[in-house]
């Protein structure tokens, strides 16, 4: 059950959701920290974010400059949601842009935003109830030859499809809910 690729982005909304202590001291790993709480504890942020440094484990924040710069983050996650057009002038600065695309429009704004590196949703399927599409492997190839942008698939990895990464045209993967179901996964990926 090996997924050998070159970068992993994991999703967290809680520092307690990943144990660094499991992460090998390699610069494939990156989190992005997205978390939905209004007031930030920063003195844990700044100890996590010291974890990360050094650990080499790059380490984004979600739709938050000012929180970015309090932590000297690698760099900004703009959400799909997130349209501010505004962004692109980080791509001047030193952070890195990341974004996250779950169609074709949200995917040409993150082209306009100057992201990186999108993570495009849903690869496999997933349970949510009110989301059930999802692209699959065939169709996650042919958009990856359509669009010249650097895509990340995101959705549905589990531990049972992991494998099936191995086809897909990409140096790279994202991870969400796997992580807090079983956080075992991050050992089984190296």
């Amino acid at each position: 059950m090996f997924a050998l690729k070159k970068e992993y982005f994991f999703i967290i909304e809680n520092i307690r959701d990943i144990n660094l202590s499991n992460i090998k001291k390699t610069n494939k790993i990156n989190i992005v920290y997205r978390s939905k709480k209004e007031n930030e504890n920063i003195g844990e942020l700044n100890q996590f974010r010291r974890i990360c440094k050094e650990k080499r484990v790059n380490f984004f924040t979600a739709n938050n400059l000012t929180l970015a710069s309090v932590l000297k983050a690698d760099g900004i996650y703009i959400s799909a949601f997130n349209k501010d057009l505004s962004i692109k002038k980080l791509k001047n600065s030193k952070f890195k842009i990341i974004g996250s695309a779950h169609n074709f429009k949200e995917l040409h704004t993150k082209i306009l935003q100057g992201c990186e590196k999108i993570l495009f949703s849903r690869l496999f399927k997933t349970s949510y109830v009110s989301k059930p599409e999802f692209f699959g492997t065939v169709r996650y190839n042919l958009l990856k030859l359509k669009f010249k942008c650097n895509l990340v698939p995101l959705g549905g990895i589990r531990l049972a499809n992991l494998n099936k990464l191995k086809i897909i045209n990409c140096d790279s993967f994202a991870i969400l809910s796997e992580l807090k179901k079983k956080p075992a996964i991050i050992s089984r990926l190296f």
